[in-house]
């Protein structure tokens, strides 16, 4: 992404500091209003128009600086081109819960689940199960969409608390995002500090195996605290819902598809994609009165109703009609049209953050804080700020990652410092802390796809504050501070593994 929009004229003027503070202030006003007047509902539309309002509030600004409107527009030419990965997994995500419902495999992973899972170590159990699933495939947001759904359904049915449990499967779906080669975002980080991946794994574990360790004891100690909610009949519920759909191990056969093609490293879109499929075609075989029961049109024969069926699942999510509101309320989900809302937020928060980005006023407030950090403790303390920051304002984990290796990376080697510090850092401030601000493409996403409010899980997601902590505790005891040879230093420094 260049640093300016190509083809502006050359007298703009330099952003000065009430210019890069107005639109931050002004976003952070309306967000304030947003959550005062309309409380956990604000991410259901208040919240993004908030972000459109200040997005404009930028264009005033560039154009007052003399940028041409053909600037601003082609600067949210860059930002939608940004978002394409993350529209398409999103839809892929709705359609795969709609089918997984229909064909009985969440249902199958709810059953099984309800009868392995207690509650004196749920928490925990998700968190671990959460974590390796996210090591395997290496997919913060396919974990968390298809078996943290499954996990935060089940925690309804157990009678434990589905907002801990959401915190639950989030600090284990980051653990494995950060930690796994096949992480998009791993790689990522690994290439814009020009880094090794692995060596920027063997760097991450210093940080993120003592953060889930963190994590795993506070899940334990609300797992025994956790009892059974009165009114709670697990073994009824189970009945019910093996009334409902065939269990069966069969069932399971998306989920193998999903980690085969993802262990394969099939793009995250068509991995999910084609393991709705697979659950779409497998439903008419294996759930053939859910399906039925579903469509219910009488007045189209069997193999129609099948293909529409499949269509609906996909298109607006599968709609339980047993009329037991809990495994309604459980299965009832899903669909491409569920993302839309928060396609919504995803494309106000990352055309705002590109817009700070391109047009420079983002850099006009790092610059001083870069200058006054003399110490390596302090300079990690502002990668971090930086990047959290950046989730928080920009709303989007690409930027916070993206930006804070670009504006540091020369900084840190000419302090000595070996990249892998840099990236580190910027995954423990970027990447675990994005699903923790309602109005950031990661929490927006969490919230949509777990059925919990991003305000709600936020004090249960440990790893994700552990995390950042770690990190700049390491900075400032030096320990696991990577340090340059002086003939290390003169030599370039590069990815040797993507």
């Amino acid at each position: 992404m260049s640093n300016e929009p190509s083809g502006i004229p050359r007298n703009v003027k330099e952003p000065s500091y009430a210019d890069a503070i107005v639109p931050l202030a002004v976003l952070i006003g309306l967000i304030a209003a947003s959550v005062f007047l309309f409380g956990i509902d604000a991410v259901g539309g208040p919240m993004e128009v908030a972000l459109i309002l200040a997005g404009m509030v930028v264009s005033l600004i560039v154009l007052k600086n003399g940028y041409t409107w053909e600037d601003v527009e082609r600067t949210g030419q860059i930002a939608f081109a940004t978002i394409v990965t993350p529209i398409f997994i999103l839809f892929a995500v709705g359609a795969l819960i709609g089918t997984w419902n229909m064909s009985g495999t969440i249902p199958t992973l709810v059953f099984y689940g309800m009868k392995l899972l207690q509650p004196s170590y749920f928490y925990l159990a998700t968190a671990i199960i959460c974590g390796l699933t996210s090591l395997s495939i290496g997919s913060s947001w396919t974990t968390s969409g298809t078996i943290g759904v499954g996990l935060v359904g089940l925690a309804t049915l157990v009678g434990v608390s589905p907002a801990i449990t959401a915190g639950a499967v989030i600090s284990g779906s980051y653990l494995g995002d950060k930690l796994s080669p096949l992480s998009e975002t791993t790689v990522l980080t690994a290439q814009l500090v020009e880094t090794d991946i692995y060596t920027h794994l063997r760097a991450q574990m210093w940080t993120s195996v003592p953060a889930f360790l963190i994590a795993a004891l506070v899940f334990g100690i609300l797992g025994l605290r956790a009892t059974v909610a009165p009114g709670i009949d697990t073994g009824s519920e189970l009945s019910q819902l093996d009334q409902l759909f065939w269990i069966t191990p069969w069932n399971l056969i998306p989920v193998v598809v999903l980690v085969i093609l993802s262990v394969r490293k099939v793009p995250a879109q068509l991995a999910i994609t084609a393991s709705a499929l697979v659950a779409g075609i497998m439903a008419p075989f294996l759930q053939h009165e859910a399906v039925m029961r579903f469509v219910n049109d009488p007045s189209v024969s069997t193999p129609i109703a099948y293909l529409k069926g499949i269509w609906l699942a996909m298109a607006t999510g599968y709609k339980a009609n047993s009329g037991i509101p809990v495994l309604d309320s459980l299965l009832s989900r899903g669909g491409m049209a569920s993302m839309l809302k928060t396609l919504w937020i995803i494309i106000g928060a990352v055309t705002f953050g590109t817009m700070l980005e391109e047009f420079k006023l983002l850099s006009k407030l790092i610059d001083p804080l870069m200058e006054r950090a003399k110490t390596t403790g302090r300079l990690i303390g502002t990668v971090l700020a930086t990047a959290v920051g950046l989730n928080v304002f920009a709303g989007d984990q690409y930027i916070a990652l993206v930006l804070p290796a670009r504006l540091f990376r020369v900084e840190f080697k000419t302090r000595g410092l070996k990249p892998q510090n840099l990236s580190r850092t910027c995954a423990d401030g970027g990447t675990v802390t994005s699903p923790l601000v309602p109005w950031n493409s990661c929490g927006a996403f969490m919230s949509a796809t777990l059925g919990v409010s991003t305000m709600l899980y936020l004090p249960y997601c440990v790893f994700n504050y552990a995390s950042p902590i770690m990190s700049l505790i390491w900075g400032i005891t030096g320990i696991k501070i990577e340090r340059f040879e002086t003939a290390e230093r003169e030599q370039p420094t590069g990815p040797t593994s993507a």
